[in-house]
């Protein structure tokens, strides 16, 4: 299965779902269909069918994380920041940090691999998935992430993220 739309239905929160849950909540969204996007190569290929041109927007790359005692971690980054997961795991003070397997994504944050998103946190702060995310966010008016599939793209005001944030009692750790 891969991690578009067509497989909603075998994730534990659908696309569907997180949709209605937002429009319940009062969280503003605007939602973009496209092909799957699996890198950030593809998504740049995309995003100027539904980018605001002037838009002061983040777009973002997301990295599900181990460390050695098996604790789980989703950072999110500005889309065309460089890692290096040994600096990253010193910055952050947890240590080596290694990729989660597919199986591990789909226990821990609900989603498979090409739809990792802070939108995720829904079904990752039950399953002790600590969140980070670079600390841009907070200057950035838009942010465009996956709504737990590939094949569409939701831009949120940082005010609606947050609120998503608060509303699901997720913590967010702001990385410098």
């Amino acid at each position: 299965m891969d991690a578009s739309l067509t497989y909603q239905d075998s994730l534990p929160v659908s696309s569907d779902a997180l949709l209605a849950r937002l429009d319940g909540w009062g969280i503003g969204y605007r939602l973009h269909s496209h092909v799957p996007l699996r890198t950030v190569e593809d998504s740049k290929a995309v995003e100027d069918q539904f980018m605001v041109p002037g838009e002061n927007a983040l777009r973002i790359k997301n990295l599900y994380l181990r460390d050695k005692k098996k604790r789980n971690y989703l950072i999110t980054l500005q889309q065309d920041r460089e890692i290096d997961l040994k600096a990253l795991g010193a910055e952050l003070g947890i240590g080596n940090l290694s990729f989660g397997s597919a199986d591990r994504l789909l226990q821990n944050l609900g989603i498979r691999p090409g739809a990792v998103s802070p939108l995720a946190m829904v079904n990752g702060v039950d399953n002790g998935v600590q969140f980070f995310m670079e600390s841009a966010a907070q200057q950035a008016d838009v942010i465009y992430m996956h709504p737990l599939v590939n094949d569409r793209t939701v831009a949120m005001d940082r005010g609606d993220m947050m609120a998503f944030f608060d509303r699901i009692g997720c913590a967010v750790n702001w990385l410098p």
